[in-house]
């Protein structure tokens, strides 16, 4: 049984995971780029799940994907390849095991282009939050015209299975969007 102390968004009551997940890390403003990282992999192969199912692979993710080190993961071969699409531990999805690699090429380009990837991103706001005033889960968007122009730019710049839901998704993740419930204990802390 959840504790009720506190009103939270309604998307996270199901379960212990994803009311652990939403008080503690959705939409707290992150500039670490390693968890940046691995926030964005992780928003890309949440694409078409519930995102309670990534939270429970999470761990199962830091291991097979080296911790979401970029340049490990750069230089994954067919045979890391191969060997992923073994793991009955994470999804195996070979587009988006693919398209990891790819990402963390490109995410290595822009660190050494912008000096950080935390730059490069919140580079798209202008270092700004977003403060929207959703009464409800049902209120909430799937994306802005930020994340439609960070799709658009990310894929110029060579990055995959990112659009504009996606990257939406991982704004709020990352706090450049606060999208809590208003009536949400977070939407307040979060301000």
């Amino acid at each position: 049984m959840l504790p009720n102390d506190k009103h939270r968004c309604q998307w996270c009551i199901k379960s212990e995971i994803e009311r652990n997940y939403h008080d503690n890390e959705w939409g707290v403003p992150l500039f670490d780029d390693i968890k940046l990282f691995e926030f964005l992999i992780l928003d890309i192969f949440q694409a078409g799940l519930s995102w309670k199912t990534i939270l429970n692979k999470r761990e199962n993710y830091r291991a097979a994907f080296d911790q979401f080190e970029p340049s490990i993961i750069s230089i994954y071969d067919k045979e890391k390849i191969d060997m992923l699409m073994e793991d009955p531990k994470i999804i195996r999805n070979r587009l988006k095991i693919e398209s990891t690699i790819n990402n963390a090429q490109k995410f290595l380009e822009v660190t050494n282009k912008y000096g950080s990837f935390s730059n490069y991103i919140w580079g798209f706001s202008n270092g700004n939050r977003i403060i929207n005033t959703n009464r409800n889960y049902q209120d909430i968007a799937s994306r802005n015209e930020i994340s439609d122009k960070m799709s658009k730019e990310m894929k110029k710049f060579g990055f995959k299975f990112l659009g504009t839901t996606i990257c939406y998704g991982f704004m709020q993740a990352i706090g450049m969007v606060n999208d809590h419930e208003i009536n949400c204990y977070r939407y307040n802390e979060l301000l």
